[in-house]
């Protein structure tokens, strides 16, 4: 089955200059990779400690000392060390890579003589695996093979690709049916997504059977993590874990028997993506299925407009359907990385449109709102709500940060989202035999290996600010025949202008689930099918011919279902896949005493000193008038309140927060 999934364009056949996405995609090189190299080794005055490498070098005994951090500490490095991959990738660097084969060789050098990798562990002499519940062996594991595939593929370098293959042999040799091995499997997913990368790299069958066996024995009863000591005794190692059910880790029932999206949004999102992995691979058509239903449970009813995921602080978690309050919510940035990860997957496998238009949500919103546009601060919850006095004072309200941090003690997410900046263009390009897919309107030029040979792709956009697309084609030998698919956003399906060659395309519509576009679908260059949320172009393709893609990005007034309480009476701005919020920077406070008129059209105010060039949403309105509340007024009255006309401006979601702290809202009351 494996052999019809989409296949990433290598990232150094990838060049990326776009206006919107070089603010981050551009820092991390000159900017975050050096920065969270130094914040790692706890070089950054104010920084909160990482002891990430110290632990490293103590593991191997280079330094004297105990562990600190938490059981998953080494992720940290693992996940620098994969966005540092795929910036060598891209171009050469002698000096970062220098700093990565260092990095590897403190890694290497905690690295047990049987294979096994832990500096929590090794360093405290614990049982290897006596916690699969908390102890995130596995998972750390997982960003370990993970990093070191990456690296080989970048650099050629085999090194720390062998040793992390020495440690998966280990966990082969440890986990699996047979008698005498351990029947259990991972409390926090991600080596299953892992070794399926490594069995990619090395065709080695053993590590997709121990990923499918983590999938098939997850959950069946009676729970494996019941019988652990920990759990027995309640000896937690993280004390909140003494709360959650087994629906907390997906564990409650085989995977087989779930269809809700359930626990912890992190750990969910990262097993679905392992599954989808696994189906793909063995052609299991029932777990592919699963797939899609439980994303469908997702975007349908768990997600936020912002692709965010996890309404509960709480155990970083999902609650019920349509319980989104936005103000105590987690969306932790891993949680929306995971889901894109998910949902990119997922298109792969069905070159199903949806799924792209939830990684674009997912990327131009809460991943961006993740990070500074200095590249040196972070959010780690991304409410879509936030009213500082409250927020620093309300404990129910701790986890929400109201200006972004230097660092984290658990620091999963800055590395998480330098890692996906770095390989952006494994979610923008895909190839297909002799099809090129083209999911993310981002400018620069691919370079498309097709099965007929490689197409030159320039891209020249300015999205979402503009719905102008125009691609230039630049077949390898002057002419090639080949296919072209064009994702058609949802909010733009019945909005749009295709042309080739300055002539209107003419566009007929293909349903059919299976079956690749050819020829023999299209007349000409002068029509195109869609399907799926794609237009495909199929002719035979000369040097200079110019594609024409013009969606309608304008900005629109988007609801919430009904069903969604904390949405109801609100309305939110989005263009393209940009939602817009509101600061009081722009609006001053109490914004919740704010009202949109809807009735009324959506200026456009370009901004080029706001936050390195903004276009703006302005909006009429009306707003509580606070100067006519006294301070001896009393807390409740029958005295309505007077509103006064008003103007509001509002900026990308994805911005919020780089002018100091203030207050934000997403959601605003309708007129």
């Amino acid at each position: 089955m494996d052999e019809k999934r989409l296949q990433n364009i290598p990232l150094r056949n990838i060049h990326i200059h776009d206006q919107f996405w070089d603010k981050y995609i551009g820092l991390v090189e000159s900017v975050i990779l050096p920065f969270e190299w130094d914040l790692i080794n706890d070089r950054v005055p104010g920084a909160e400690k990482s002891y990430c490498m110290q632990n490293f070098r103590v593991a191997g005994g280079l330094e004297k000392g105990t562990h600190q951090g938490t059981v998953f500490q080494d992720t940290d490095v693992a996940k620098w060390l994969e966005a540092a991959a795929y910036s060598l990738a891209k171009k050469p660097d002698p000096e970062l890579e220098k700093t990565a084969d260092a990095a590897i060789d403190l890694i290497i050098g905690a690295q047990e003589p049987d294979g096994y990798l832990n500096t929590y562990n090794t360093i405290l002499g614990k049982g290897r695996f006596y916690d699969l519940f908390e102890g995130h062996e596995l998972y750390t594991a997982g960003h370990m093979i993970e990093a070191a595939v990456a690296y080989a593929e970048a650099t050629g370098k085999r090194k720390f690709v062998n040793s992390c293959a020495k440690l998966a042999d280990y966990l082969c040799s440890v986990f699996g049916p047979e008698e005498g091995k351990i029947h259990g499997y991972p409390g926090h997913p991600e080596i299953e997504l892992a070794l399926y990368k490594l069995y990619k790299y090395t065709g080695k069958q053993d590590y997709l059977r121990l990923a499918q066996y983590f999938l098939d024995v997850r959950g069946q009863q009676p729970c494996y993590f019941l019988s652990e000591s920990n759990y027995q005794n309640g000896t937690f190692i993280f004390k909140e874990f003494k709360d959650f059910g087994m629906d907390y880790c997906q564990a409650d029932r085989p995977l087989a028997e779930q269809d809700k999206a359930e626990g912890h949004a992190v750990r969910a999102v990262y097993l679905y993506s392992g599954m989808a992995d696994v189906a793909a691979e063995t052609g299991d058509e029932r777990m592919l299925r699963q797939c899609e239903m439980l994303w469908e449970n997702i975007v349908s009813r768990q997600m936020y407009v912002t692709g965010s995921i996890g309404s509960a602080a709480y155990g970083e978690r999902f609650t019920t359907d349509y319980d989104l309050p936005n103000n105590t919510n987690y969306s932790e940035s891993c949680a929306t990385i995971g889901l894109a990860m998910f949902s990119n997957r997922l298109f792969q496998i069905t070159r199903d449109g949806k799924y792209m238009d939830v990684v674009e949500l997912a990327l131009y919103n809460t991943l961006l709102s993740g990070i500074a546009l200095d590249g040196r601060h972070f959010f780690y919850v991304n409410p879509l709500e936030c009213v500082p006095e409250v927020a620093e004072h309300n404990p129910t309200m701790r986890h929400v940060k109201t200006e972004r941090q230097l660092w984290f003690g658990c620091a999963c997410c800055p590395p998480n989202i330098t890692r996906t900046l770095a390989s952006m263009g494994n979610y923008m390009f895909h190839v297909g035999g002799n099809t090129a897919y083209i999911n993310l309107y981002l400018a620069g030029e691919i370079e498309a290996p097709l099965s007929e040979g490689t197409m030159r792709l320039t891209v020249e956009a300015d999205y979402p600010v503009s719905g102008s697309i125009r691609i230039r084609v630049q077949p390898e030998k002057g002419r090639q025949d080949a296919v072209v698919a064009l994702r058609l956003p949802t909010y733009s399906t019945e909005r749009y202008t295709l042309l080739v060659n300055g002539q209107k395309v003419s566009v007929g519509r293909d349903d059919a689930d299976h079956g690749e576009i050819d020829r023999k679908d299209i007349d000409s260059g002068e029509r195109a099918v869609q399907r799926r949320g794609y237009l495909y172009l199929s002719r035979s393709w000369q040097d200079g011919d110019l594609i024409e893609l013009d969606l309608d990005v304008a900005f629109r007034f988007v609801y919430g279902n009904p069903k969604v309480r904390d949405d109801i009476g609100k309305v939110c701005i989005m263009r393209g896949p940009s939602v817009y919020c509101f600061e009081e920077a722009d609006n001053g406070a109490y914004l919740a005493g704010c009202r949109i008129d809807t009735s009324a059209p959506i200026c456009e105010e370009e901004n080029p000193d706001l936050l390195g060039g903004t276009l703006c949403a302005v909006v009429s309105g009306s707003r509580i008038d606070y100067r006519s509340v006294g301070s001896d007024d009393p807390l409740y009255s029958a005295k309505r309140p007077v509103y006064q006309p008003c103007h509001l401006k509002a900026i990308p979601y994805a911005c919020w927060n780089n002018r100091g702290k203030g207050e934000m809202q997403v959601w605003m009351r309708e007129e």
